[in-house]
This record gives C-alpha cells, sequence and structure tokens, in this order.
C-alpha cells in the first residue's frame, strides 16, 4: 500500500468511498455525493492525500479550510474516508499521520475534526493521533430527519505555531 498525493483522476474512487460514508449515516450530514468541480472547489489543493493498493484507491483524506480570516490560515477542517474493506487494519492510522505531517508542512497549526458521537472508530482514531475533545455541539443538525450531536475534536501541532 502506499500514501499518495490524490490526482483528479483519483476522483471516481474517492467518490465512491465517500458514498460509503454516506451509506453508514455515521459520517457525514452529506445525503450526496457533490461533483468533481464543486469538491475541488470545497477542498484545499496542497493537502489530500490518497491510500493506493495497487491501482485501487482504498481510502483519502483532505483539509478544507475552516475560515476565510487571514489568522486563521493555519486551521483546518479534516476530512478521512476508508472503504469499507480497508477498516480496522492500520491504514487510517497511517494515512492520517501522513495528513498531519504534511499539513505541517504547509504551514497548518490546528486540525479540527467533527464526528458524529456515535463513531467510536473515528474518535478513537482521531484520538490516537493526538486529537482531543474540545467539546460536543448537541443537536448540531438533522440527518435523515434524526438530530445528531457532533463531537469536535482537534490538534495542535508541535512542530508549527510554536512561536
Amino acid at each position: 500500500m502506499i500514501i499518495d498525493n490524490m490526482k483528479e483522476n483519483d476522483w471516481e474512487q474517492v467518490r465512491a468511498i465517500f458514498i460509503e460514508g454516506i451509506n453508514t449515516a455515521n459520517a457525514t450530514f452529506e445525503t450526496e455525493a457533490p461533483s468533481w468541480d464543486t469538491w475541488n472547489r470545497k477542498y484545499l489543493q496542497d493537502c489530500r492525500l490518497v491510500v493506493r493498493d495497487g491501482d485501487k484507491v482504498i481510502g483519502w483524506a483532505a483539509l478544507l479550510p475552516t475560515s476565510s480570516q487571514k489568522a486563521y490560515h493555519g486551521v483546518a477542517e479534516l476530512s478521512i474516508y476508508l472503504g469499507v474493506e480497508s477498516k480496522g487494519k492500520g491504514i487510517g492510522t497511517s494515512l492520517l499521520s501522513e495528513l498531519i505531517k504534511t499539513s505541517e508542512e504547509n504551514g497548518f497549526w490546528t486540525l479540527q475534526s467533527g464526528i458524529f458521537t456515535e463513531n467510536s472508530g473515528s474518535i478513537h482514531l482521531h484520538e490516537k493521533a493526538g486529537f482531543r475533545e474540545v467539546g460536543v455541539r448537541k443537536r448540531v443538525g438533522k440527518l435523515n430527519g434524526v438530530w445528531r450531536d457532533v463531537m469536535l475534536m482537534e490538534r495542535r501541532s508541535q512542530v508549527v505555531g510554536l512561536e
């Protein structure tokens, strides 16, 4: 397995993994996968990674800006998704570690993630990578007509933003 920068021609496989996440009803408030153009505009260009097993993309991670204000240019929101058959094999840990390294190389000092409180696997993955719980946003949004709570987690770099 190789962790690599995402390329535009990876999109269909990335989208398929995103759809698997949507179908769990435990990964995102999204109910449909976006088009390439929409996704491409939303996510930062410099921090998009995929995990490849041969020619197959089995996971992806990318960063979104949290604010357009200059003071927050080193803060980003994290998305990480694994294909169903890739879970529980340490792939997420490797992918998240590489994304943290890439984010620091690009000047990010804080990564944050909003995770449904029922998604214990994702919470555990983030904790292993040094994220801490900031708090829980109760009934922050509805998914399929059901109010959902979202845990906000963050990780502060030990390399960037120390001055």
